[in-house]
């Protein structure tokens, strides 16, 4: 196969940008649960007791199979804890459980040969497998790299040979805070980083005719980690390779932050039809994981049977099945999928569009507007006793009243908006924006000076009202759709935007209902969908702002979310971000305890971020981009961090969160909480 063309043409990581198709992948066993393929989409998490304490472990485990988990990952630090993997094997095995084990490997090939001989599928790290972490930037020559490869490969090799002759899988699992020395001093902390610390061992694999593989890509950060797989993707397509995906973003936080963080890096690969299994790490109990993973994953599901049955495939399916050039041949030359750009649009009334912040629309066109403290929902917060308004951190930008008029008086600053023909009723339009219909705008006899929404859907670009739009620096799009694939409905309304050549500012509108009752299942499907519709479109670099409409859900948990996507997004910056790890058996504290703990007095440390890590092995290189970190390292002791710099070690955990603060101090960053509100 010649790959040379494959190199050249953007995007060329999934089957579709404007449409869904699952990308097949190789089939892998594990066990007797097979993954890729035609395979359903596997669901799996991580325990988080100590592996020595086999009956906890077992309990846990148990939970996690019934919460969903088709695959159950058990971490294994040296080889005592490999060994007793049998011992919980058997447990399970007695009890009536024959999911799949999977062995966490890190720094200690002589755990992971044991491992492997024990459980269906070992998990390595290519940055910490055969090398240790030192910050060292080194300047290789090309003979010195390949003779760190050859070194690398002596210790590899005898894993790979354990696990051809005991059938057992294996996962390659890069993270982007524990990159080698070696990949950071060539390739730096990049995406192409991360792709080249999994193939150099994916290439060892299949030198010695190894091909039970599973791949990721992981990162703390959304928009790192869907570059890195997609760039994986379009790496192994070139090589000739088409393992399966495992997808997650780590340390993904816990609540509504973690859900969110983990809908935008997920969702947006399985949007484009990638991903052969889930895990999403949350701090909190690892059966917790499931539900909110096979959430994500069943949208798939159901799309997939839209899309009609595919063809069963076989292990060996070639990279010309899987992808056709004919859909990348509208791509705009500005689009690149490896790296982000916002896209380039003017500056409508000086203030959505150009080099501003996506802005927050909410709705509150249904709710009493008779009543001031309606707004708190919205980040405006009225106080009776001196009738004003105070703005939260998370305050919208505009609200939409539709046809419906508040009797109260309304913030000085908060722009308004309202259907056409109310708005040309109105006697007092300051702050006030009519939203038309593609119509109207056209027929309109008066518009507003400063800024008009227009109400408008991607099949809308290709019809003759367009083509008659009276444009001017005052319009701005709503971009709504009906379509199942909604994102990729959008994104291809994006790409024609930059065909034709057209920097008119987007507000990316979302609708949402659901198919439950219950209030917290609303709220959690409203946090993955819309942070995987609308975070999938951001990282990308489309849209201006972004109008969550879900009538089912009350406007406060709305505002919550759309500022949770921007955030997680990192387009929009409006609160305390908590790089946290899901723990496993290698924390030294209680993970859950200790990050509440630490939100409780820092959370209004508006734009810092905060890694709080169990252990080394998740320390200074997985809270990658962390300002400030918080590291167990041994029995009741933390060490803390600026940046990846250690600057108290083994303190008493009694004192750290004191500690942690007074380091904050010292760098001007701490804000009192009083002046904070």
């Amino acid at each position: 196969m010649d790959t040379s063309a494959i190199k050249l043409l953007p995007g060329r990581y999934c089957n579709s940008l404007t449409e869904y198709s699952r990308f097949v992948t190789r089939e892998v066993n594990i066990g007797d649960v097979a993954m890729g393929g035609n395979n359903p989409i596997r669901i799996q998490s991580m325990t988080t007791t100590d592996t020595m304490d086999t009956i906890g472990t077992v309990e846990q485990s148990i939970r996690m199979i019934e919460a969903g988990c088709e695959y159950v990952r058990i971490t294994a630090p040296s080889i005592k804890e490999a060994q007793n993997l049998l011992e919980i094997k058997k447990q399970l095995r007695q009890r009536g459980y024959k999911t799949p084990l999977v062995a966490d490997i890190h720094f200690t090939p002589n755990a992971a040969e044991v491992a492997a001989r024990i459980v269906e599928k070992v998990r390595v790290n290519p940055g910490n497998y055969a090398d240790k972490k030192k910050f060292d930037q080194i300047d290789y020559t090309d003979a010195q790299y390949q003779g760190e490869l050859d070194r690398i490969y002596q210790k590899f090799a005898p894993l790979v040979k354990i696990c051809k002759e005991y059938g057992t899988a294996m996962r390659i699992g890069t993270n982007h805070g524990s990159l080698s020395d070696r990949i950071m001093s060539r390739y730096g902390d990049t995406p192409q980083g991360m792709v080249e610390s999994a193939m150099e061992f994916m290439r060892m694999c299949e030198t010695l005719n190894y091909y039970n593989l599973v791949i990721s890509m992981k990162s703390s950060n959304p928009q790192v980690m869907v570059q890195a797989y997609r760039l994986l993707v379009e790496t192994m397509v070139a090589e000739g390779m088409n393992y399966p995906l495992h997808l997650g973003v780590t340390e993904a936080g816990d609540g509504e932050d973690g859900r969110i963080k983990s809908a935008v890096g997920i969702g947006t690969l399985l949007e484009d039809g990638l991903g052969d299994t889930v895990r999403v790490s949350l701090t909190e109990e690892p059966e917790a994981e499931a539900p909110v993973a096979i959430a994500l994953v069943n949208r798939y599901v159901e799309r997939g049977k839209l899309k009609g049955e595919r063809q069963k495939v076989k292990g060996d399916v070639t990279v010309e099945e899987n992808l056709s050039p004919l859909t990348f041949d509208l791509l705009p030359p500005q689009y690149n999928p490896y790296e982000y750009k916002k896209r380039d649009t003017y500056e409508a009334n000086a203030f959505i569009g150009g080099h501003m912040v996506p802005r927050v629309v909410v709705d509150l066109s249904k709710e009493n507007l008779k009543d001031a403290s309606v707004l708190n929902a919205a980040g405006y917060l009225y106080s009776p006793l001196l009738d004003k308004y105070n703005m939260a951190d998370q305050s919208v930008d505009f609200v939409y009243f539709g046809d419906e008029l508040p009797s109260f008086n309304l913030p000085s600053n908060l722009k308004q908006l309202y259907n056409y023909k109310t708005w040309k009723k109105l006697a007092d339009k300051t702050l006030c924006h009519p939203v038309f219909t593609l119509t109207e705008f056209i027929e309109a006899d008066d518009q507003s000076s400063a800024l008009n929404l227009v109400r408008i859907k991607p099949a809308d670009i290709d019809s003759d009202a367009f083509g008659s739009l009276p444009f001017s620096n005052s319009l701005v799009f709503v971009l709504e759709t009906d379509a199942a694939h909604g994102m990729a409905d959008h994104r291809a309304f994006f790409f024609k935007m930059e065909e034709l050549g057209l920097d008119v500012p987007v507000i990316i509108k979302r609708s949402y209902s659901f198919n439950t009752q219950d209030s917290e299942l609303k709220t959690q499907d409203l946090q993955l969908f819309s942070a995987t519709d609308l975070g999938a479109l951001l990282i990308d670099g489309f849209g201006d702002g972004i109008w969550i409409d879900a009538p089912e859900v009350d406007v406060k948990t709305i505002t919550s979310t759309a500022f949770g996507i921007l955030q997680a997004t990192r387009s929009r910056i409006s609160k305390t971000e908590y790089i946290s790890c899901p723990s496993c058996g290698r924390t030294l504290f209680d993970l859950m305890v200790t990050t509440q703990m630490i939100r409780s007095r820092t959370s209004h440390l508006k734009g810092l971020k905060i890694g709080i890590m169990g252990c080394i092995v998740n320390g200074p290189g997985e809270m990658a981009d962390a300002d400030y970190g918080y590291v167990g390292s041994g029995t009741d002791k933390v060490t803390l961090y600026r940046g990846k710099e250690a600057v108290k070690k083994n303190i008493s955990a009694t004192n750290a969160l004191d500690e942690l603060i007074g380091i904050i101090r010292e760098d001007g960053n701490w804000i009192e909480p009083s002046l904070a509100e």
